[in-house]
């Protein structure tokens, strides 16, 4: 195990919960790009296969619980969109 490597994921996934209440609360997709959620899905991906194939440690649940959070922040996304077309309607 990498200590460095769990500071990391720790660090990055410190912001998560706070993007994700934002984006709760707001109902609005302003500041909020799929594009990079998704970019950021797939290295959470990659890390985790990385994990199972070449090093599989307790680190591997800090990507997966930072994916799961990644994906609640995109699935808010297409919940604002879905809101703001029905509000503009």
């Amino acid at each position: 195990m990498s200590i460095f490597e769990a500071i990391m994921l720790l660090c990055f996934g410190a912001a998560w919960p706070f993007s994700i209440i934002k984006s709760y609360k707001s109902k609005s997709v302003a500041g909020k790009s799929p594009y990079f959620l998704i970019v950021v899905i797939a290295g959470y991906i990659s890390g985790i296969i990385n994990k199972i194939l070449y090093s599989n440690d307790i680190v591997m649940y800090l990507y997966i619980l930072n994916l799961l959070m990644v994906a609640t922040d995109l699935a808010l996304y297409y919940r604002n969109v879905k809101l703001a077309r029905e509000g503009s309607k």
